[in-house]
């Protein structure tokens, strides 16, 4: 079974105005845009002045390792395990590897559920 990192910083989800103000020498940045939106994930210390929109209080880790593309499932069974307990998920997704955030409420609940289901949390 896959191992999972937890991440040691609480996380901010937000919507930002542009990328000006990104801490870019942070070691957890996520961004995404649209031609909707422009999305930033990262530690909630680093949240720029700049936002439009900030949800806090957000956990996550990380899948270990590098996860190769023709694997198939990986997000699908954590979600489901995840969602059984109703413990909703934000999903990211690298070259390497996934990252999965929940509520910091729900936090140690869903790694609990996912140790209990065979995986390892690496601490």
């Amino acid at each position: 079974m896959l191992s999972l990192k937890p991440i040691l910083e609480p996380l901010t989800v937000c919507q930002v105005a542009d990328y000006s103000q990104v801490n870019w020498d942070s070691d957890f940045v996520f961004v995404g845009q649209t031609d909707e939106e422009k999305s930033l994930v990262c530690y909630s210390k680093d949240v720029p002045e700049n936002t439009t929109q900030v949800d806090e209080g957000w956990s996550g880790f990380r899948i270990e390792g590098v996860l190769d593309f023709s694997l198939v499932g990986i997000l699908a069974k954590i979600s489901s395990l995840l969602a059984e307990e109703e413990i909703s998920i934000f999903a990211l997704s690298t070259y390497n590897t996934d990252y999965v955030l929940t509520k910091t409420v729900d936090f140690d609940k869903a790694l609990e559920v996912l140790e209990a289901a065979g995986y390892a949390v690496v601490r």
